[in-house]
């Protein structure tokens, strides 16, 4: 029987999520005034405190995926605001889950039914220290030996990457046939050595030479002591699809890794190379109403219209 090589495997991965992940970067960019940090550092946060409650880690990915799904369209607008907000409980849910189903349409038919059908984790403990340091940390952008770093601002943390890694992990796992709860949960712990260590980037990896492995193991470790020893088995475990993409699971994680890496810096060169007239007329941001013909013509007269 012959092996499938690298090229053929990495070609499973399904252009046609592209859109739904584009979306999913900007959650490292939506915040609101009620809440600290990025939707994407919370739900790194929210993820781990359900773990440490003991809550099992498929639960936790079904929840956190569906989260993020819903707030491509909703950002923070989540049951518990729309309630306070006037609007009934049934109402709440129904608008939650159609946006879901709506978001979740490209999905595999299965992993669609998954997570439609997710149910909300029961109990969250207090996040591990380590969480608080990662969402603290800032990536350290594009380096390569011998050039000078690129970073674009403002720049991700890596609890935020690690957030984007689990769900895309999780979206993609149908594609190689891996568990989902596997590839995230390897996805929300491959950066723990950065609890510890500043990220200087691979011209930094490079530098620190054979210290580069041992730097890093120790510096897991300090993290993984963090957790309770059931926990801590359960991460470790699913961290052995790390190393390579010989696995399902490795194959989904390191597609994940990867298009998180580049959609980060896609979003970011997109938004700062974006025209005004792409703005004006496909984003119509100033938008159809009883008052956009006044608005087009102050723009106008002010020398603004596209």
């Amino acid at each position: 029987m012959r092996l499938a090589t690298p090229e053929q495997e990495g070609g499973q991965a399904p252009p046609s999520l592209m859109p739904l992940l584009r979306g999913l970067e900007d959650l490292k960019r939506i915040r609101s005034a009620n809440q600290s940090g990025s939707i994407a550092e919370r739900l790194f946060t929210s993820a781990w405190s359900a773990l440490v409650a003991g809550v099992h880690p498929t639960d936790v990915a079904r929840h956190a995926v569906r989260h993020a799904l819903a707030a491509t369209v909703l950002g923070d607008l989540d049951t518990g605001v729309l309630r306070m907000a006037g609007v009934p409980d049934a109402a709440a849910d129904d608008i939650i889950q159609a946006t879901v189903a709506t978001a979740a349409a490209p999905l595999e038919a299965g992993l669609r039914a998954w997570l439609l059908d997710a149910p909300a984790p029961a109990r969250c403990g207090n996040p591990p220290p380590f969480v608080a340091r990662l969402a603290a940390q800032p990536r350290a952008g594009a380096t390569a030996p011998g050039r000078g770093r690129l970073i674009l601002d403002p720049p991700e943390s890596h609890a935020e990457h690690c957030a984007l890694v689990t769900v895309f992990g999780v979206l993609l796992a149908p594609s190689w046939g891996a568990r989902p709860e596997t590839v995230f949960l390897a996805g929300l712990a491959h950066h723990l050595h950065n609890a510890l260590l500043p990220d200087s980037g691979f011209a930094g990896e490079m530098a620190l030479g054979e210290w580069l492995a041992p730097s890093m193991a120790r510096a897991t470790a300090l993290a993984l002591d963090e957790l309770e020893p059931g926990l801590r088995a359960a991460v470790q475990e699913a961290c052995h699809i790390l190393p390579d993409a010989t696995t399902p699971e490795g194959r989904a994680f390191h597609a994940a890794d990867t298009l998180d890496r580049v959609l980060q810096v896609e979003g970011q060169l997109r938004a700062a190379g974006t025209s005004m007239a792409f703005v004006l007329r496909e984003m119509e941001l100033v938008h159809a109403g009883p008052v956009k013909p006044f608005q087009d013509a102050v723009l106008a007269r002010m020398g603004l219209a596209a």
